[in-house]
């Protein structure tokens, strides 16, 4: 059995929002994710800013990859995600802000919470009680404990359970 090669997360929740929040003015806005097109590939390159080889995860097809753009404006991508479906829960392979929402002059927060929010909301669809799992890197993973409610499990591995993931799935995804 070959042994994929896990990447070591290190997206920053800077701020657990109901949508997203624009830094400059401060409003909110409605987001909503959708699959990742091969015609999004075009955008989400090492040369626009992307740290991450999204084609590569795009590709694979043990993974679903995933865009969040703002409601009514799909072609800017806010933030990006690839998941495995496991046996009980869902991994979470990577995960990327926008290059212009990154570092001190970003231009929204709240996408990186609401990329994982995402994940739990697709765990509880598929039967696994939310529960989420990623390998985070060491200088993180008391960010992801206070940020996510995800505990340490072992190694770098997080888990997000049922109670944690509830929370963030309610927080992004409120019924109507």
């Amino acid at each position: 059995m070959s042994r994929v090669k896990s990447i070591d997360q290190n997206f920053i929740v800077d701020k657990l929002t109901d949508s997203i929040l624009n830094t400059i003015s401060g409003d909110s806005f409605l987001t909503e994710i959708s699959i990742l097109t091969k015609t999004d590939l075009v955008k989400i390159t090492k040369k626009n800013g992307w740290k991450f080889d999204w084609k590569s995860e795009f590709n694979d097809v043990k993974k679903e990859t995933y865009k969040l753009t703002i409601v009514n404006n799909p072609d800017i991508i806010q933030g990006l995600l690839s998941i495995s479906i496991e046996s009980e829960y869902i991994f979470i392979n990577l995960l990327e802000n926008a290059p212009f929402n990154i570092g001190k002059n970003k231009l929204y927060e709240g996408v990186a919470g609401n990329l994982v929010a995402y994940a739990c909301k697709i765990s509880f669809q598929k039967g696994f009680e939310g529960f989420v799992a990623f390998t985070a890197k060491t200088v993180l993973i008391d960010h992801y404990t206070k940020t996510l409610g995800a505990y340490h499990f072992k190694n770098h591995r997080m888990i997000i359970e049922t109670n944690p993931a509830k929370k963030l799935v309610d927080k992004y995804f409120k019924t109507k």
